[in-house]
């Protein structure tokens, strides 16, 4: 079977800093990959890199057979590719990014209509459709400030489904909720791997990826160091930084 998500030789450079040193991974369909590390390893940056949220400063990215390569920092000749991407790649931030103006509804249906042309009234159904899934429902006619973090977050997850993605990244979804917030967002995520989402998440939820992960990728210093199931991984790691990475966590580290 073809990866659904292909990264070859990804490097990135914010001036001369080398953020992503020929990163290379691929992801199946209906895969769950979790991505691990301290932070400023160059985690979230593949991930923006992947749906171009940062342009790669060279490599080749390819989502569901779109493929765009880079070889100068440049991706303009690329636009019509890259937005092709974007459309395939459903995004959930660290912050929810929610439109305060708009109710819970419009924030979900605003992408489908906006950028994709959808009839209005089949947005509405497939948003609600997701709200229930994330159990947001009834709060629908809602507004952001009116909500918690967590809730905040489970919106922000039925935002990006309505946008029916064949891949879901997810960049630290919880970093920013209070602790007792957590389990309500990652209970969400789990019911969308279950569902069969092919999944991309940076995350410091260590339990979430040992339960969750089909695999679990390990950065460090914008390299991968070392990628197993997640039983092998935190069982056994092999680089000295992963089990310097699992210990901490174990010790409550962080």
């Amino acid at each position: 079977m073809a990866p659904i998500v292909k990264v070859s030789n990804l490097d990135k450079y914010f001036s001369l800093l080398h953020v992503l040193k020929d990163v290379s991974i691929e992801i199946q369909p209906r895969e769950v990959v979790c991505l691990i590390g301290r932070s400023g390893s160059g985690k979230s940056t593949l991930l923006r890199c992947i749906n171009f949220l940062e342009d790669p400063s060279r490599g080749t990215i390819e989502v569901d057979g779109i493929q765009v390569q880079v070889k100068n920092g440049t991706t303009r000749e690329h636009r019509p590719q890259i937005h092709e991407i974007r459309l395939k790649t459903g995004m959930v931030f660290q912050e929810f990014n929610l439109f305060p103006h708009m109710t819970v509804l419009e924030n979900v249906i605003e992408g489908p209509v906006t950028v994709k042309g959808m009839n209005r009234q089949e947005a509405v159904a497939l948003g609600e459709e997701n709200l229930d899934s994330v159990g947001m429902l009834f709060k629908k006619d809602e507004y952001p400030n009116r909500l918690s973090g967590g809730q905040k977050q489970r919106v922000a997850i039925a935002r990006a489904l309505t946008m029916q993605p064949r891949v879901m990244l997810f960049d630290e979804p919880t970093s920013a909720l209070d602790p007792e917030l957590i389990g309500e967002v990652l209970n969400v995520m789990k019911k969308v791997a279950k569902d069969g989402m092919t999944m991309l998440v940076v995350t410091h939820e260590m339990g979430f990826a040992r339960e969750v992960a089909d695999r679990v990728l390990v950065m460090a210093d914008g390299e991968i160091v070392e990628a197993a199931k997640p039983e092998t991984l935190f069982s056994k790691p092999k680089d000295p930084r992963t089990k310097a990475l699992i210990d901490r966590y174990r010790t409550g580290g962080g």
